[in-house]
């Protein structure tokens, strides 16, 4: 009798350690994937959402199969949201680590220092991975840097980080601001940094022009900024060619050479050392600046210096066959 018990009690752990066998072995075993496959739990899933998901994509077998080994054998930890990669050959318990501990997927947009909203906004449409759509921003509205985003994330939503991202910038500078600066609104500041970004492209200098451009202010002296006839014609865009007559001539907003002071806004979303430099411009007599040949200015304080300057940079450009 007491052997038949024994016969019995070993047939039915024999019976519970194959199904644990069983349960074990569609748990750590293979899922199907045969290839590296990105996968996104959209934000607010449950568990049991991502299970049906999963199998709704062919990546398991059965939705309440997942559900009832992630109890049994899985962490308790909660999924989070986003895109992950899921390794080829993963096993339904990697996949639920996966979701559980993952990096999420990042993708990047890069807006560089200088970019006019136009482009911005071509930019954001070009972008596959993002959806929907977004409006062109005001000039001036949007900080210029690499931000992230997930697959099928709004573009209006990554639009509004990058404005937020600027509004953040300029409270933070115009707090530090300096007694010498020659605009009296952070909105003059953007509009005055958005030149600065556009006369140069050598970092170093930036505080330079922004000094000259803030004695030429405080003089009444017209600044005298080519990107501000451009910006009437291409809102922003390269021209293209040279700047005829006319259009130096050109009465409006924008055209600082027809016009005493700051154009009506910003002509392009300048970057954080723009505004800074505006804001701390360098203590300079200088009002007159040109090319030196090296990609960054010659600067003079007098007409006459500005004069033998000008000679200086005319020279170098027959030399180099440009005139």
């Amino acid at each position: 009798m007491i052997k038949r018990v024994w016969i019995i009690a070993a047939a039915g752990l024999l019976a519970l350690l194959a199904v644990a066998a069983f349960f074990a072995a569609g748990w750590y075993g293979d899922a199907d994937l045969d290839e590296d496959t990105a996968f996104i739990v959209p934000s607010g899933s449950s568990l049991t959402a991502v299970a049906a998901k999963l199998a709704d994509e062919g990546y398991i077998g059965s939705a309440d199969a997942f559900l009832l080994r992630a109890k049994i054998f899985g962490s308790g930890d909660p999924i989070k949201a986003g895109e992950f990669m899921l390794p080829a050959g993963s096993s339904p318990a990697n996949i639920l680590k996966t979701l559980q501990h993952g990096e999420v997927i990042r993708r990047f947009v890069t807006i560089p220092e200088g970019m006019p909203s136009i482009l911005v906004h071509e930019r954001l449409m070009a972008t596959p991975l993002l959806t929907g759509d977004a409006p062109v921003p005001a000039e001036g509205t949007v900080l210029p840097d690499t931000y992230d985003f997930e697959r099928g994330e709004s573009r209006a939503a990554v639009l509004q980080r990058m404005q937020d991202a600027m509004s953040e910038t300029l409270a933070e500078l115009w707090a530090k601001r300096g007694s010498n600066i020659a605009v009296s609104t952070p909105q003059e500041a953007i509009t005055l940094a958005s030149i600065v970004e556009k006369e140069t492209a050598v970092p170093s200098e930036r505080e330079m022009v922004a000094g000259l451009y803030s004695n030429r202010v405080r003089l009444g002296m017209r600044l005298q900024a080519d990107p501000t006839i451009i910006y009437p014609i291409t809102q922003g865009k390269p021209l293209g060619r040279r700047i005829r007559q006319s259009e130096i001539a050109a009465v409006n907003d924008y055209n600082t050479y027809s016009m005493v002071g700051l154009p009506q806004g910003p002509i392009t979303n300048p970057g954080r050392g723009a505004i800074a430099a505006v804001l701390n411009p360098a203590d300079t007599s200088a009002i007159y600046m040109v090319a030196d040949g090296t990609g960054g200015h010659a600067f003079g304080d007098t007409l006459a210096e500005h004069n033998a300057n000008v000679a200086k940079w005319f020279a170098l450009r027959r030399q180099r066959g440009e005139m």
